[in-house]
């Protein structure tokens, strides 16, 4: 039996779920809503401006079962990396933002860092990462915003031309970077929230976030969702911040899955990244369309699942979405993965066309 097979025999024995224990976050967030800072949660903190070295392995299946397979829901499986580093503070990615062309990224590790490089391409596949490079988020001292109690817990990602948000779930604060003022070395500044976002439980709150740009619905808005805050009838929080009708509205939950990250397509489409753990199944993943024209304050939004899969597939903790459209007009979606800093993960870098 291959070592690949065995690792995944292992894993689904295990109850699928074994991958997370006493490491994961996810796991953690079981039993405990609130659990302690560890020193293991900024030991991988990245310190300094660095070139990183990122090796890649190609994932020619999504579905080892089935290798001809290649439709998964309303999705195109078209390629996919497994990422390693020797540089220990490369991992626990969880979000990213690609240019328009799908090359240049912007990507966050959930310890105050960031990754920016390219994606490398051969007959539209990804095959490789070039020039990474690591730093550290800035406060508005120009310190690392790692020195403050808490403040390491950088899980949702958006972007508007050169203003790029960052949501920590720890504290619920969202940093504002102008990256026209030396791109990852700009310095943060917190801008103002609704009182509910700090409200928010603190290992389960601001989790995905984007910015709906000109000519759409809520244009201006920072739309920001918090990955398990429920309301009083047990769906999830979000809030529209800033633009034409700032409020909170809610997104149904249904087989209790989590948010973990969202973007917004050229359509109108807004997709949503969900996620579960179980013990017994371990994790699952699912992409919902919302229709943006839907969200509005006090609206409970909802819409159908696109795409889902389990440890069957080669998934693993995934964390972040984006997408782009080719030159050939065709809608691509990048996710990307959490490893946690865990050995038993992995960092993966999938890539989908949407064909529905």
């Amino acid at each position: 039996m291959s070592t690949l097979r065995s690792r995944r025999s292992f894993i689904s024995h295990a109850a699928a779920g074994f991958s997370t224990l006493a490491i994961s976050r996810m796991a953690q967030a079981q039993v405990a809503t609130e659990p302690p800072p560890r020193i293991s949660q900024i030991e991988h903190a990245v310190t300094e401006p660095v070139g990183v070295e990122v090796n890649a392995r190609a994932i020619p299946n999504f579905e080892p079962r089935d290798r001809s397979r290649t439709r998964f829901g309303s999705l195109q499986y078209r390629s996919g990396l497994v990422l390693t580093s020797p540089y220990r503070g490369f991992g626990g990615l969880s979000g990213i933002r690609l240019d328009a062309k799908g090359e240049r990224f912007l990507a966050i590790s959930d310890q105050g860092g960031w990754f920016t490089g390219s994606i490398r391409y051969s007959s539209g596949k990804m095959v490789g990462l070039d020039d990474v490079e690591a730093a550290p988020m800035l406060n508005a001292e120009g310190r690392p915003i790692t020195e403050k109690r808490l403040w390491y817990d950088t899980e949702s990602l958006a972007r508007d031309g050169s203003f790029v948000y960052v949501g920590l779930e720890r504290v619920n604060q969202i940093m504002r970077f102008d990256f026209s003022k030396g791109g990852t070395r700009a310095r943060g500044e917190v801008i103002p929230t609704p009182p509910a976002v700090r409200k928010l439980p603190a290992n389960k709150g601001l989790e995905a976030m984007v910015v709906v740009p000109k000519g759409q619905p809520l244009a201006g808005t920072l739309i920001a969702f918090s990955e398990r805050g429920l309301d009083a009838d047990g769906n999830l929080v979000a809030f529209l911040i800033g633009g034409p009708s700032p409020g909170q509205f809610s997104v149904r939950r249904t087989e209790k899955f989590d948010i973990s990250d969202a973007t917004l397509l050229p359509s109108g489409e807004l997709l949503i990244l969900e996620r579960k753990f179980s013990w017994f199944t371990g994790i699952n993943i699912r992409i919902r369309s919302i229709p943006l024209k839907s969200i509005a304050p006090n609206a409970l939004v909802d819409g159908p699942a696109l795409f889902a899969a389990d440890l069957g597939h080669e998934v693993d903790n995934m964390e972040g979405i984006d997408a782009h459209v080719t030159a050939e007009g065709e809608t691509v979606l990048t996710l990307v993965s959490d490893d946690n800093f865990s050995l038993l993960q992995r960092t993966l870098l999938l890539q989908f066309t949407l064909v529905e």
